[in-house]
């Protein structure tokens, strides 16, 4: 099952779409949301997604119509929200596509059972649709509470909101998102941010480093995130895979 996967809820209830997102953004996963197809594709458009959980009726472009799309588009998996007498719903969804459904009203640990449920199996399939997966969602970095997007130069949180950087923060997540556990010194730094007008003892790094602490750790006063490797640097350490420091070449 990919770790973080990111969930889109398409669904035209604003309630059923808040309770969605913070349930699944509380177990782990990255949840953007959308009120209909205009704004799923405006998401898709901009970042990787695992798995659409989908309300199959809504005014405009109903939910058949947007799995069509979505199986069109490329791998993803799928979970219709049905209401439990629309039985033609759940044939129809699930012969264009749909990979499992659930009726409303459900609750919310049934319906985390069935994503990761879907996920573990979508990972265990291999092949080409994995791989695929795989490959998009390679342009997103988990960083703490944030997910930096390497290829729109985005910073989101875990509700999939945009979180405001700057153009060096930006390049100085980047270094890191491409060399975790590696020890990397200010100067290093200063160079990979491509700043070298600075002076090599410029402490505006620290600054930097500590405005990014506090938007993507838990507690900015015991970073676990980008941590401070003593007299050498700073170090990007991903969730659960830290290895034993080592300085950069």
């Amino acid at each position: 099952m990919p770790e973080n996967a990111h969930i889109l809820v398409v669904d035209d209830d604003g309630d059923v779409r808040e309770m969605v997102r913070d349930y699944l953004a509380a177990h782990d996963f990255i949840v953007s949301t959308a009120e209909g197809g205009i704004a799923m594709r405006e998401i898709l458009a901009e970042r990787p997604v695992n798995l659409v959980v989908m309300d199959m009726r809504m005014p405009g472009e109903d939910g058949i119509t947007l799995v069509r799309y979505l199986r069109e588009r490329g791998p993803v998996g799928i979970i219709m929200l049905t209401a439990s007498a629309e039985v033609i719903d759940r044939v129809v969804g699930l012969e264009v596509g749909a990979d499992d459904y659930l009726t409303k009203p459900f609750d919310p640990r049934e319906l985390l059972a069935r994503v990761r449920s879907l996920l573990r199996r979508m990972s265990a399939a291999g092949g080409t649709e994995t791989e695929a997966a795989a490959a998009t969602m390679g342009h997103e970095v988990v960083m703490g509470r944030c997910i930096l997007n390497l290829d729109t130069r985005r910073l989101y949180d875990r509700q999939g909101q945009d979180v405001a950087m700057t153009a060096m923060e930006f390049d100085l997540l980047k270094a890191f998102a491409e060399r975790p556990n590696r020890v990397l010194s200010r100067d290093q730094l200063l160079d990979l941010a491509h700043n070298r007008d600075m002076e090599a003892f410029d402490r505006s790094i620290d600054i930097r480093i500590m405005r990014l602490r506090r938007k993507l750790e838990a507690d900015p006063q015991k970073p676990e995130v980008l941590k401070t490797v003593r007299g050498l640097g700073y170090m990007f350490v991903p969730a659960g895979k830290a290895r034993t420091a080592k300085a950069e070449d």
